[in-house]
């Protein structure tokens, strides 16, 4: 896809979180109304026919587009949470990162065998949160996935997507 206006408002700041890392900063599009309208339809284009019943969003930057794909697919929307923030009873998946470990929680009654789920986060760099998350929607049983980011980094050595593994349509709006 790489649309040409969502890549020259994508913001990327060196060195940050340290030195050596390329951050994507992903608010210089979402605080731009044209960036969110270009996103919602190429989102939307990408999984109208799909029959989505379920967007999953990750903690918290997947929360913004994964609602309103959500909205605009007629489904419901799912939050998946860092451990504590989920008031009902939930389902854990734990999950190595760069620096320890970590864990992701959805209710347990949130996807159900007959749902279409599509995972949904902004970036993709290692894998390691989307693979925990959709291993956590597995253990739901839904009847079929599909996974979307809005940025995939390709170009620092980064193997998100190979770290994911097979089984599972990926797409991205944007490739760096």
């Amino acid at each position: 896809m790489n649309n040409q206006y969502l890549l020259d408002h994508l913001r990327c700041i060196p060195d940050f979180p340290q030195k050596g890392i390329n951050f994507r900063d992903v608010t210089t599009l979402f605080k731009d109304a044209k960036a969110l309208e270009i996103m919602e339809e190429e989102l939307y284009e990408l999984y109208k026919d799909k029959g989505i019943t379920k967007v999953v969003g990750l903690e918290t930057r997947g929360y913004i587009m994964g609602a309103v794909l959500a909205r605009r697919l007629n489904a419901g929307f799912v939050m998946a949470r860092k451990p504590g923030k989920l008031p009902a009873t939930t389902v854990r998946e734990s999950f190595t990162k760069e620096y320890g470990t970590d864990a992701i929680e959805i209710h347990q009654d949130a996807i159900e065998p007959s749902d279409v789920v599509l995972l949904h986060d902004d970036l993709l760099a290692t894998g390691g949160t989307i693979k925990a998350a959709w291993n956590l929607v597995r253990k739901l049983n839904p009847k079929k996935c599909y996974m979307n980011f809005l940025v995939e980094i390709r170009d620092e050595g980064l193997h998100g997507r190979e770290s994911i593994g097979d089984g599972i349509e990926i797409t991205t709006l944007l490739k760096v």
